[in-house]
């Protein structure tokens, strides 16, 4: 037997392998992803060197926000058509009843307050500046009035300032009552986390949208609009200037922590957090204006030597640092008078011209009745107002239409899609197909049987502590450049394993991975409030597994294929979407696709099919051969064989309704 092409092969495969084996840096010894992060650890901010590093960050971030929100891509937005009423004339301000929709049949509520008889700057021939005030988590959340916190009284006082004041409720407070502050709760088994629906986003379009509001009045200058809340106002307020640059100035109020990162829903959606914290999201309002204000009495009571210098040191790299300020008030946790007054005056200077930042004084205020600021106090709710079921079938149809109608239907539409739905479909996974260059491996462990020699090694990211142990099966025939991934779940190792063989037998070189079973999300999502607000589900990490593993085998074969067995191939039909495979495989495993139940059984991976799941990997991805088979006619494959057939690959797509057996995987393999 000619021996010299094998030890060649072999030769070669374990070159490459400790090709990528970083010096003084191992392959860990337990993977750092069942390490559970949650909302109390305490986190810090990674070090950005130049400017551009920090921008490039700041712009992932940024999508990582919108598509954990369900705001990306962005919804249509339809015209601003606010109905305002009920005016107070409070001598030198004015203060009305403001709602409109943000979405269909679902309102923003909240009271506009308006300067009256301002001199100087904004006087009556000058726009004003505008200030948006969401509020934190308060009994009476707008209109709670007492010594810590007082929402009439800041938005009146910016009116007096020369400000035009919107105060608007957090869904489920006061008039935004049709729709509960546990609205789409993920800490539950509900599917509205597949769609990206959840409390957060409705919250953040609220903001978004009550920035357009603003903007329709003809007396608000767009170039100096403002935002301030505090607690989850705070968190409100970083997560809008993040997402919204019209936000020019800001002030975010006892929440931006290393300490603590929001315990309501509306602060945690899924996905958020992932290798972020709120520092680093603050971080984004640089270089505009903005003053951080924390208490003694709460989660920031270490802003001055902590966050705020974290947060400065983005600030430094764009020249800014005057741009940013921090103060602390001796004070539980709160929006209290003092730090009003500290708001008024750094906003007063970035946007009335006042030479100084130093407090304004906050004058006595008298805060109008109740009823005088509840917007339905004396009206009947809109007649198309929602309920919380209504509101959620509305939002998944309204993305279900708007995946539909981005749909490509030739080659020249794909890189719109792709614009629009691949940040999407990455955002959700949170996987990326990494570099050969970011990937460290073990030593390989070779072992001999007869005519066959199976390597094993483990493969870790750089900087990210993971781990996946990898097979790679030759047989004693010289071997081609071509490689293939099995994919299998342990109970289908048995099919696995004589799959494997035919192919070594067959020529290829055949690798499996260690696929973890998905029992990690569940057991920890009990014990810890917003797991995946945090941390990747299972079905992810298993998606990330598959990449990791292709990059590494792509680095040593000029064809790569992937057969995945049972469930996986869902996994890999998923993981295609971000790299490219010469050709696949795929055992539907009879899911039914459709039925968001079974999906999320299956696959509980946020957002996904708000990204629009298998039909936008596989158009995401180089239309190379694909196979689906067991489909059992409930895996839908429509979408998937237009895309092929509109972009003219319609004979790269075969679909079988039953499994098909290792001989005809093998044949398929060989004549593509």
């Amino acid at each position: 037997m000619n021996r010299k092409p094998r030890l060649l092969a072999l030769l070669s495969f374990l070159a490459f392998a400790f090709s990528h084996q970083a010096f003084g840096q191992e392959v860990l010894a337990t993977d750092n992803r069942r390490e559970v992060r949650h909302l109390d650890l305490t986190y810090s901010l990674p070090e950005y060197k130049t400017k551009e590093a920090w921008l490039a960050r700041a712009a992932e971030l940024r999508q990582q926000i919108l598509v954990s929100a369900g705001l990306w891509p962005m919804p249509t937005k339809q015209p601003i058509k606010a109905t305002i009423f009920g005016k107070l004339d409070r001598g030198d301000h004015t203060v009305e009843k403001v709602y409109f929709e943000s979405y269909p049949g679902f309102y923003v509520t909240g009271n506009l307050y308006r300067p009256k008889n301002v001199t100087g700057p904004n006087d009556s021939t000058k726009k004003s500046p505008a200030v948006l005030c969401p509020h934190g988590h308060w009994a009476y959340g707008r209109l709670e009035n007492q010594p810590l916190h007082s929402g009439p009284a800041r938005a009146i006082s910016f009116a007096r300032q020369g400000y035009v004041a919107f105060s608007y409720d957090m869904v489920g407070y006061n008039d935004s009552s049709a729709i509960s502050h546990q609205f789409a709760n993920h800490n539950s088994t509900g599917v509205e986390a597949l769609w990206g629906i959840n409390l957060l986003g409705l919250q953040l379009w609220d903001s978004i949208r009550a920035v357009d509001f603003l903007l329709t009045l003809p007396e608000v200058d767009p170039a100096r609009v403002a935002c301030t809340g505090e607690s989850g106002g705070g968190t409100q307020t970083f997560l809008l200037t993040a997402v919204d640059e019209r936000i020019k100035v800001a002030a975010p109020v006892n929440m931006v922590s290393f300490l603590m990162q929001g315990g309501s829903l509306c602060e945690n959606a899924p996905n958020l957090r992932i290798d972020t914290n709120n520092v680093e999201i603050a971080s984004m309002m640089a270089p505009r204006p903005m003053m951080m204000v924390s208490a003694t009495g709460d989660w920031t009571k270490n802003m001055l030597i902590s966050e705020h210098p974290a947060v400065r040191s983005i600030y430094k790299l764009f020249g800014a640092e005057d741009k940013l300020t921090a103060i602390q008030i001796d004070a539980p946790h709160n929006y209290n008078q003092p730090s009003r007054e500290a708001v008024y005056g750094w906003f007063a200077h970035w946007l009335l011209a006042r030479a100084e930042a130093t407090p304004i004084k906050e004058r006595n205020v008298s805060i109008p009745s109740i009823p005088e600021l509840l917007v339905y106090s004396s009206r009947s709710r809109p007649e198309n107002e929602l309920n919380e079921a209504q509101l959620t079938q509305a939002l998944i149809e309204q993305r279900k239409r708007q995946l539909e109608e981005s749909q490509p239907r030739t080659a020249a539409d794909l890189p719109q899609f792709k614009d629009q739905f691949g940040p999407a479909f990455k955002f959700s996974l949170m996987a990326e197909s990494p570099k050969a260059e970011e990937l460290i491996v073990s030593p390989a462990e070779i072992q001999k049987s007869g005519n066959s020699t199976t390597t094993k090694l483990t493969i870790s990211r750089r900087s990210k502590a993971d781990r996946v142990e990898l097979s790679l099966l030759q047989s004693g025939k010289p071997q081609s450049e071509k490689t293939v991934l099995v994919l299998a779940e342990t109970e289908d190792a048995k099919r696995r394993d004589e799959l494997m063989a035919s192919l070594a037998a067959a020529g290829y070189a055949a690798a499996t991975i260690n696929i973890q079973p998905q029992a990690q999300n569940s057991e920890q999502a009990r014990k810890y409030r917003y797991f995946t607000t945090y941390n990747r589900t299972d079905a992810a990490n298993q998606v990330q597994d598959v990449l990791t593993a292709v990059a590494y085998l792509k680095g040593r074969s000029a064809k790569l294929s992937v057969i995945a067995i049972g469930k996986t191939g869902g996994l890999a039909l998923l993981a295609r979407g971000l790299t490219k495979i010469d050709g696949m495989i795929a055992d539907a495993a009879e899911l039914n696709s459709a039925n968001d139940k079974d999906f999320l059984a299956q696959l509980p991976i946020p957002g996904i099919r708000r990204a629009g799941d298998f039909s936008t990997a596989v158009t995401l991805a180089p239309l190379t051969p694909l196979l689906i088979h067991n489909t059992g006619g409930k895996f839908r494959t429509e979408k998937i064989s237009e895309i092929y057939r509109r972009l003219g690959r319609a004979e790269d797509f075969k679909v079988s309704l039953t499994t098909i057996s290792n001989n005809d995987l093998l044949n398929w393999l060989s004549s593509n």
